[in-house]
């Protein structure tokens, strides 16, 4: 059959720049002072700006000054190269804390009048670079646990040893009132081993029952509110439209306490901590994508994860403090684990963030 040229051809009736504005990746053009003529919708998302707003100015005065975006659009306006930069961390001059991971790409465009131009794509990578962790953290895990249940033999000998000996003193002391002191102690050493036992022995199926996700978090925050201290203020930021979950309420109040905790010790006696509460969609926990996850975040303004740990932070016996255990967060995250859940961190002097991701469903 004969192809009509008189015919128009469909391409002809598309708009370019609507066809830009349905991508997914953001494109950015700079002109030569780096100034933004053109950027598509989702560039303008991913950075949070307007076009309209940014003509005329030098499209790196929306960026914070520790960015190496900056650098890169430099380097490339000078050296006439392309550059390639994967999982990126950028920030704006707007938010400087919330950080932006991206994959850009700078190709620089030679035009006969206008001289230089840099082409941007950026891509987001955080969910790329959130699985990958989770993935990470996940295998992890299984180390974390045979030295967990190594340690758990290593502390049920003495206290077997103490619970004898309480017993044989008992039986010595003339008094009866003096025996209600080695009922506490055989109590205590008893409490502790089911403790460990729990927490370190076979893995145990979570005794999972419909629970309101604050009532946790209000018990957790009236058991440490007290050990904060004057100095430290703790604040609460709960989203009333979420769900009840089904979890193991033991498990789930002692991970928390134990992120809790350690909050409160690396604030050193002063500073503040959120604990919010937020309803997530379409959060993937390892290989299971669930369509609710609740959130819930432990945020303090110390010091923040020195960098020499992040790396390790869950494995027992890493800490960075001179009297830590280095269990707490390492029996978090198998607790949060055995619910079908993770705990994920961030992490900058002044501002850390846990945060315990929780189903809400059954995972798709």
């Amino acid at each position: 059959m004969a192809f009509d040229h008189s015919t128009p051809s469909a391409l002809a009736h598309f708009d370019p720049a609507g066809l830009l504005d349905a991508l997914s990746t953001g494109i950015i053009v700079l002109d030569a002072q780096l100034c933004a003529i053109y950027a598509n919708v989702a560039a303008q998302d991913l950075l949070a700006f307007s076009l309209n707003q940014a003509r005329g100015r030098p499209f790196t005065d929306f960026l914070h000054e520790a960015n190496g975006l900056k650098t890169s659009l430099r380097r490339a306006l000078e050296t006439g190269e392309g550059i390639a930069d994967r999982e990126l961390t950028v920030r704006l001059a707007s938010a400087p804390r919330e950080a932006r991971t991206l994959d850009v790409t700078i190709t620089p465009i030679e035009g006969p009048v206008t001289g230089t131009h840099l082409l941007l794509e950026l891509a987001d990578a955080t969910q790329r670079q959130r699985i990958t962790r989770e993935n990470d953290l996940l295998a992890r895990l299984d180390g974390s646990r045979l030295m967990i249940r190594q340690l758990a033999h290593e502390i049920k000998n003495p206290l077997g040893g103490l619970r004898g000996a309480a017993q044989l003193l008992e039986r010595e002391l003339p008094a009866p009132g003096l025996k209600e002191y080695t009922q506490v102690i055989i109590g205590e050493a008893d409490r502790l081993a089911a403790l460990v036992d729990s927490i370190a022995g076979p893995k145990r199926v979570p005794q999972k029952s419909l629970l309101n996700v604050h009532e946790i978090c209000e018990h957790v925050y009236r058991l440490l509110r007290a050990e904060a201290g004057e100095q430290i203020v703790i604040d609460r930021d709960y989203d009333p439209s979420l769900p009840n979950a089904s979890l193991d309420r033991n498990q789930i109040i002692q991970a928390l306490i134990n992120v809790m905790r350690n909050a409160l010790q690396a604030l050193g006696g002063h500073g503040r901590i959120v604990l919010r509460t937020r309803a997530l969609s379409g959060v993937s926990i390892g290989s299971a994508r669930h369509r609710l996850v609740a959130s819930v975040q432990v945020q303090d303004d110390g010091p923040g994860v020195p960098q020499e740990l992040r790396s390790s932070l869950f494995y027992p016996l890493v800490t960075g403090r001179p009297d830590g255990t280095g269990l707490g967060l390492a029996v978090a995250q198998e607790l949060v684990c055995r619910n079908g859940g993770l705990i994920e961190f961030d992490s900058e002097p002044g501002c850390t963030v846990f945060t315990l991701l929780l189903p809400l469903g059954e995972a798709s």
